[in-house]
């Protein structure tokens, strides 16, 4: 495992602590490695996170051992989304990208028992840094200010008749062929 600095925000630090209380580690890799995590982190708010550290929901590219480059988004694991899209932190290599810096590599043993080192190349979205620059360009103000469209009314029809019309045959709709 690496020496060099862990960063998480806050939101994905707690995440590692509820993981590392609720889940049932059957490899014993895991375990290890959340607490090597939780260990050597240093915790930041989400608006003080460096746009190119790998937090949860980041759409991340790395490259395992000298094998060609891979882009996921790292999650929590709760996600119902297409196959090969996410990365989940409940698996080893998920959890090792969480927190690094790009170009910042970790060492881990895998389910095999080799050890492989994932480095991680671009870190392509990361929505702390999103959020920082759509609060930058005022986006944030425009959409908490903006009122929904559609507006439902409990109720709207009581005491309204349906002003269609029936015939014996069904609707008194002559259909496309009239026009």
């Amino acid at each position: 495992m690496s020496n060099d600095n862990i960063i998480l925000t806050t939101k994905d630090f707690t995440i590692l602590e509820v993981l590392r209380d609720r889940h049932h580690d059957q490899t014993g890799l895991l375990m290890p490695l959340i607490r090597n995590k939780m260990e050597k982190a240093i915790v930041v708010f989400r608006e003080d996170l460096p746009g190119n550290i790998a937090s949860i929901n980041s759409r991340v590219r790395f490259r395992v051992a000298a094998g060609e480059s891979d882009t996921r988004v790292i999650s929590t694991g709760q996600t119902h989304g297409p196959v090969g899209m996410f990365l989940p932190i409940t698996t080893l290599r998920g959890l090792a990208l969480l927190g690094l810096r790009e170009g910042q590599a970790m060492s881990l043993v895998n389910m095999n028992g080799v050890t492989e080192k994932i480095v991680l190349e671009k870190v392509e979205y990361q929505p702390e840094a999103s959020r920082r620059e759509r609060e930058a360009l005022g986006q944030e103000e425009l959409t908490a200010g903006r009122k929904p469209m559609l507006r439902v009314i409990s109720g709207g029809l009581d005491g309204h008749r349906c002003m269609s019309s029936f015939v014996a045959g069904g609707f008194d709709d002559p259909g496309p062929s009239a026009a």
